[in-house]
């Protein structure tokens, strides 16, 4: 394949994420409406292109002790693992233990938006996660250690001028530990990254940010490794109360 027809292919594809958001944005006039068709744009992107051993959902977060995250647009859980999923009354609830990514998404970008998306992830951070030793043919491996959950938000624009600028970064910083936001797309103006070895943001600049975003999700979660082997009975302990 020549360079310039793959470049083609990276172009069209955000361009089409591009769109669907400006569509969204422009067609739906109900705020709560347009909202969601949002989050079904990057939902609908996410299913298409993760690796199968990935899922997305809009979803709660349960954990083995009966606690609750907040409602989170896009949850990026475990597919070939994950033991169970649950379906009640139109919602979505998913084990803490398969979790691998959440975030937020947005028409635009602002502090507030960044505060909310910063209180949602640590709602989902904060949960209990289980970790059972693993068998094998020779003997036992010890509890796989957690991973770290990835947190971000997903917008079309930035309400700051220059859209990747300071004051973005300002309100990213006052994010820390559980309420950390490790990655985040502005579909129009670029991307940013939060690099652990630096403790900084990085801003990317670019034309197709969301192609860049969605292959920088895929190198992050390919080093994220498999989540831990949950342990079931302590789910089914709420089969007695």
């Amino acid at each position: 394949m020549e360079n310039g027809t793959l470049h083609t292919i990276f172009s069209e594809l955000h361009n089409d994420i591009r769109n669907q958001l400006i569509a969204a944005r422009r067609s739906i006039g109900h705020p709560g409406a347009k909202g969601d068709a949002s989050e079904e744009v990057w939902l609908e992107l996410f299913k298409e292109y993760l690796p199968a051993r990935y899922q997305a959902e809009k979803a709660f977060v349960v954990d083995s002790k009966g606690k609750f995250s907040d409602q989170i647009d896009v949850v990026i859980f475990d597919q070939q693992y994950s033991p169970f999923l649950f379906k009640f009354h139109g919602q979505t609830y998913i084990p803490a233990e398969s979790v691998y990514a959440v975030f937020e998404a947005k028409q635009a970008v602002n502090a507030g938006y960044i505060e909310y998306a910063q209180e949602k992830i640590t709602s989902v951070r904060r949960l209990h996660r289980t970790s059972l030793p693993i068998p094998h043919a020779g003997g036992v491996y010890p509890p796989k250690p957690l991973i770290p959950i990835i947190g971000g938000i997903l917008t079309l624009e930035s309400e700051w001028n220059p859209p990747l600028g300071d004051s973005l970064d300002r309100a990213l910083c006052k994010g820390l530990g559980d309420s950390l936001l490790n990655m985040g797309c502005i579909a129009e103006h670029g991307i940013f990254l939060y690099e652990s070895d630096s403790a900084k943001y990085m801003y990317m600049s670019s034309e197709k940010a969301a192609t860049a975003f969605i292959f920088e999700l895929i190198a992050r979660l390919q080093f994220s490794g498999t989540v831990p082997m949950i342990d079931i009975r302590e789910y089914a302990k709420f089969l007695n109360d």
